[in-house]
């Protein structure tokens, strides 16, 4: 934390309520957990929407909420970060859709890094998966809050215990659970809300109209008329289990990614959500101080800061715009108002800055520390940019990874180079791939992270740009970003291993090595130059 003695003069308290009252967070999941069914039933609570639109049937053809982008309705999946806000109970939430597919890992990383705290769902048919593993992974670097929602109690899935045992295993969290289901699969009869002392019993398809019933004694007898005697015995043995070993939820535990309160529910019906979200507004945190390369901003400073996490073109294909979402990280940010661009070093203003509901985007006049604000973006902008209000210093911890699939982009209609070349800059620019130009030539390199990456960059390359390519694989290993201080060494290196070597888009080295024994030798014999796997996106 910063120790500078006039940090309690930035600070401007009349901004408090307004900033208080805010939640900034993503929902995480493994490809087909429910996460953007889970972010609709939000949405309904929050009366941003009114009809769920993650029906999907041959008659009724209706397309979740979050998924804007044509090849994502086609697909069924969500392959960019969608950004929703909407009000509950007095609480202004701000919701990030995450894409699921781990070919859009990347994408979600960079997401994580602009919100406070998480939910993870987990399926629990499956239980655990990669996608799961990989997204907690980034969670535990850096402390971030998460809340555990375990979906698809209504299908026959994992024993309840063995499924926490393996969660806190696999993910090295300890869990705490808030809520306790009662059977599952076809003999699922609801969960016990173990805070609230009350029984939510479940009916398939009642889409949230739970029967909730106040039980002011485990052992009363209503459990037995409700449930049965042997789920009511069971329950009773199950509860005084877990308050033995849990006992009451440490919200500072939880504060500092120690622990992660758990729900049970069935996000297709509704059920066990409200609960989750009545929880998430009490405890999660609320905007929270952010590194820079120079300090730490609080979020109740009087200035405002800012960075830009994700860059979208054509949001509305039937207008050519290109937005870039920023996370306001302290102050107030208001409309036609000047803000320094520091990698630019210029002032710019922004006269129709948006807030979203996933495709549908209004003007907003002002915006406070935790909102994620939509810049119509000319061109000024790339991933990690930093506003300020005049201060020179750019946030830090966005990364930039090293991609594990290479393709040579072949252009097939010549006469459309200029919109190829503007296409793959805007899409590598939005983060969906990396772009790498050959030392001392031209072959286009596009780095990805999984294959279904390049069909969608075919895709919005020919739908939105009219560029049509066709990608040939390249047998490289992994992608390096070089450093080095002795600049003669790093250039004689660069050109003395020209067929693997190139520069990204913004013209930083980088080594592409064929196998890990040929970049192991070359980290050998060059001592001199520093060999990363990642790359932090920013730009002093």
């Amino acid at each position: 934390m910063n120790s500078n003695a006039d940090l309690p003069l930035r600070r401007n308290m009349k901004y408090q309520e307004p900033i208080s009252r805010r939640r900034t967070f993503a929902i995480i999941s493994h490809p087909d957990a429910g996460k953007t069914t889970l972010t609709e039933k939000f949405l309904l609570f929050g009366g941003a929407i009114q009809v769920a639109g993650a029906v999907k049937s041959n008659k009724i053809k209706k397309h979740a909420t979050s998924d804007f982008m044509e090849i994502e309705r086609q697909r069924g999946i969500s392959v960019a970060t969608s950004v929703m806000s909407f009000e509950y109970k007095g609480t202004l939430i701000n919701l990030l859709d995450t894409p699921g597919h781990k070919d859009f890992a990347e994408d979600t990383y960079r997401t994580l890094t602009a919100v406070d705290s998480v939910i993870l769902v987990v399926d629990s048919v499956n239980g655990v998966e990669e996608q799961t593993r990989r997204l907690m992974g980034v969670c535990r670097m850096r402390d971030t809050p998460v809340i555990l929602f375990i979906n698809k109690m209504d299908r026959d899935g994992k024993n309840r215990f063995d499924l926490l045992e393996e969660v806190e295993k696999e993910l090295s969290i300890e869990l705490h659970p808030m809520t306790w289901p009662i059977n599952s699969g076809k003999e699922f009869k609801g969960v016990y809300n173990i805070a609230e002392k009350n029984l939510l019993l479940f009916q398939a398809g009642t889409k949230g109209n739970e029967d909730i019933l106040t039980v002011d004694n485990l052992f009363s007898a209503i459990l037995d008329e409700r449930l049965g005697e042997k789920d009511a015995t069971t329950l009773r043995e199950d509860v005084e289990l877990i308050d033995g070993v849990h006992g009451t939820l440490s919200v500072e535990r939880y504060l500092a990614g120690k622990v992660a309160p758990v729900f049970f529910g069935s996000a297709i019906n509704n059920f066990g959500v409200r609960e989750m979200l009545n929880t998430f507004i009490r405890i999660a945190p609320a905007p929270q101080s952010r590194a820079t390369s120079t300090r730490q901003v609080d979020p109740h400073e009087d200035k405002m800061t800012g960075f830009v996490f994700k860059i979208h073109a054509n949001l509305d294909p039937k207008h050519r715009d290109r937005i870039a979402f920023m996370r306001i990280c302290s102050g107030k940010f208001e409309r036609s108002k000047y803000f320094h661009h520091v990698r630019l070093g210029k002032d710019i203003r922004f006269t129709n800055p948006y807030s979203f509901m996933a495709r549908d985007k209004n003007i907003i006049e002002d915006a406070f520390a935790g909102d994620v604000v939509g810049l119509f973006d000319t061109g000024n902008f790339k991933i990690g940019d930093t506003l300020t209000e005049g201060e020179k210093f750019y946030f830090t911890g966005i990364p930039s990874f090293s991609p594990e699939i290479f393709k040579e982009v072949v252009n097939k209609d010549p006469l459309k180079t200029k919109q190829l070349e503007k296409g793959l800059l805007q899409l590598t620019e939005e983060g969906v791939a990396q772009l790498f130009t050959q030392f001392g030539g031209t072959k286009k390199i596009i780095g990805c992270v999984g294959e279904l990456q390049f069909e969608v960059i075919q895709y919005r390359l020919l739908h939105e740009y009219g560029a049509s390519v066709v990608f040939n694989p390249l047998s490289f290993y992994k992608a390096c970003w070089l450093r080095g201080a002795d600049g003669k060494k790093l250039e004689d290196f660069l050109r003395f291993k020209q067929a693997n070597a190139g520069v990204d888009k913004d013209g930083n080295p980088v080594y592409l090595t064929q196998s890990e024994w040929f970049l192991n030798t070359e980290i050998s014999n060059n001592p001199d130059i520093q060999f990363h796997f990642t790359s932090e996106i920013h730009r002093s």
